[in-house]
């Protein structure tokens, strides 16, 4: 249902929408924390860093969501030792054919391109800091743009399956670009991309630079699902419960992204400007009026409500930068060292 969901909604999407008349889609990890019992902690262990009885069992998820609309397409989760690779590998052959998915360098190895190649898809991604790139070499498209030739690794690389290691080919097609950022009031950024997106007619440098700047989008869509939904801590105490509990915050974000769209199109506003956290506040307000009323006044609430979100729209935040701190001072009490049934026995003592 969560998948069909974001489905139903990039369906509604206008071909005029679309970059260059294809679906693209963003790809990132994270982590989520769950209820400490032996059930989650028997397939979702705690952190090796953390003491017995002192930490949290952890789930790693990477997921995919539409630049267009947000919605969340598909999820994978594993354990923490899990490699954000991996669950990625695990998505690509559900997505649609023709569609190109963006995601920073972590993603963007000799075997993933190959594996996106083969579903029919293709990738743009931040280059890797261990490649050297050298624009002298290959065939030249432009400056700072070229088709490099990648060599086959020649050990199988960590996490990859020996046969799919002994099915890439020796050598791939790839084209590296070096795109400058230019923001008023910042300094010029340089970044290396590399891409299975070859035709430099097609694609040009520049428009590729522009699409991968919106890769950041899926940081504001992870918050949202983690820390605006509440799903940063899971509180089912069963690995069956934290699956349904996921896939409720799943079905709720896509179904919010969804009231949005409506809002958006409706009222002639870019969906992905609206705040996502005054929609689900609109809707709380809405919902004991909602339930009650009947059929024709629950059509004339829905679209008043469709009113309130569209005129929640953000203001221009294009190249801001926000560091990393809290300003809420976290509270004195010391962090749990021992399990708390020894910290209980020495309270009684």
């Amino acid at each position: 249902m969560v998948v069909q969901s974001g489905q139903d909604l990039e369906g509604r999407v206008p071909q005029a929408c679309l970059w260059k008349g294809r679906h693209v889609e963003i790809v990132d990890g994270s982590t989520v924390l769950m209820a400490d019992t032996c059930e989650n902690q028997a397939v979702y262990p705690q952190h090796g860093n953390q003491k017995e009885g002192c930490g949290f069992p952890i789930a790693r998820i990477v997921a995919t969501f539409s630049l267009i609309t947000g919605a969340l397409k598909k999820l994978c989760f594993g354990d923490w030792k899990t490699h954000e690779v991996t669950l990625a590998r695990q998505i690509y052959p559900t997505l649609a054919s023709g569609t190109v998915v963006l995601g920073d360098a972590l993603f963007g190895s000799y075997a993933d391109f190959w594996l996106l190649l083969q579903d029919g898809l293709d990738g743009l991604f931040h280059i890797h800091g261990a490649r050297k790139t050298d624009f002298r070499k290959g065939q030249r498209l432009g400056k700072g743009d070229h088709w490099a030739t990648w060599i086959k690794p020649k050990q199988c690389p960590k996490g990859l399956p020996e046969a799919i290691y002994d099915q890439l080919p020796p050598t791939l097609t790839i084209r590296e670009l070096k795109c400058r950022i230019i923001r008023k009031g910042f300094r010029t950024e340089t970044l290396t991309l590399v891409t299975t997106l070859l035709d430099p007619v097609k694609y040009p440098k520049a428009e590729l630079g522009q699409l991968f700047g919106l890769r950041w989008q899926v940081e504001l869509d992870l918050r949202h699902l983690k820390t605006t939904m509440n799903m940063e801590f899971l509180h089912a105490e069963s690995p069956a419960m934290v699956r349904k509990e996921i896939d409720a915050h799943l079905l709720a974000y896509n179904l919010m992204r969804i009231l949005m769209w409506e809002a958006g199109m409706q009222h002639q506003v870019d969906p992905l400007r609206l705040s996502f956290q005054a929609a689900i506040q609109h809707l709380l307000n809405f919902i004991p009026q909602l339930v009650q009323a009947g059929r024709n006044k629950r059509l004339e609430l829905i679209n008043t409500l469709l009113v309130c979100i569209a005129k929640e729209k953000l203001p221009d935040r294009s190249g801001r930068h926000e560091p990393r701190v809290r300003k809420r001072r976290p509270k004195s009490f010391p962090l749990m060292q021992k399990p708390r049934h020894i910290l209980r026995k020495r309270l009684v003592a």
